[in-house]
């Protein structure tokens, strides 16, 4: 199987395109590949009931925690034009490959 490649990857500023979180902007937090699925800060909370466990310190009760979104309800958001954008890739004059933003052509930064 190869390796699939993403546009959005992990820290960068993402916003919620579908879905009941809609709207909403946070940071990727992680990139599932297996499941075509990231991980966004503060988007998709769910409440998970947990038994404590006094051997590990862990506490019981009702924990809130992210869930994990599909990756194409999520769009990058450019930092110089400040827009949920399409991600195309260039090479730069030194031959590096970069991410750009299709809506103002700006270099997308790695993180």
């Amino acid at each position: 199987m190869e390796a699939k490649n993403y546009r959005v990857r992990k820290d960068d500023k993402v916003q919620v395109i579908a879905g009941k979180d809609k709207g909403k902007v946070g940071k990727v937090l992680r990139v599932l590949k297996k499941k075509d699925r990231v991980l966004v800060e503060k988007v998709n909370m769910v409440k998970r009931h947990t038994k404590g466990n006094p051997y590990t310190g862990q506490q019981g009760g009702i924990q809130e925690k992210e869930a994990p979104l599909h990756i194409s309800n999520v769009a990058v958001i450019c930092d110089s034009c400040t827009n949920p954008t399409r991600v195309g890739y260039r090479y730069t004059e030194d031959g590096d490959k970069v991410r750009y933003c299709k809506k103002c052509n700006e270099i997308i930064k790695a993180g």
